[in-house]
């Protein structure tokens, strides 16, 4: 599944803000509509990538081809179409398997 309009910017360096990484995008002839660095919910720092959303899918595409594989402060970026989070929580494996849980009954012979 893919976010509409959406890319996946990885291989950042941990220090970009999220202006920086929006200036970057511009400056290679992009309107950014909304960039975002994640960050550790319990430290703050940055995890090494963001998303950027655009206007158009066209402009999306298109900055996938453009921007994958440039240098962005010392680092060469990897960029490709965002897909939705899924919640590793409950994993479809965990509902399919033989295990029942609880107390067993000792068989008696």
């Amino acid at each position: 599944m893919e976010e509409e309009n959406k890319v996946y910017v990885g291989n950042l360096e941990y220090a970009v803000t999220e202006d920086e990484l929006k200036d970057f995008i511009t400056e290679q002839g992009f309107q950014v509509k909304e960039a975002i660095v994640v960050k550790d919910k319990y430290t703050g720092k940055s995890k090494g990538f963001g998303f950027v959303k655009f206007e158009t899918t066209a402009e999306m595409e298109k900055a996938v081809e453009t921007l994958n594989g440039l240098d962005f402060k010392s680092r060469k970026v990897n960029v490709s179409k965002a897909r939705k989070k899924t919640d590793s929580r409950f994993n479809s494996r965990r509902d399919s398997s033989n295990y029942s849980g609880g107390y067993r009954q000792p068989r008696s012979y």
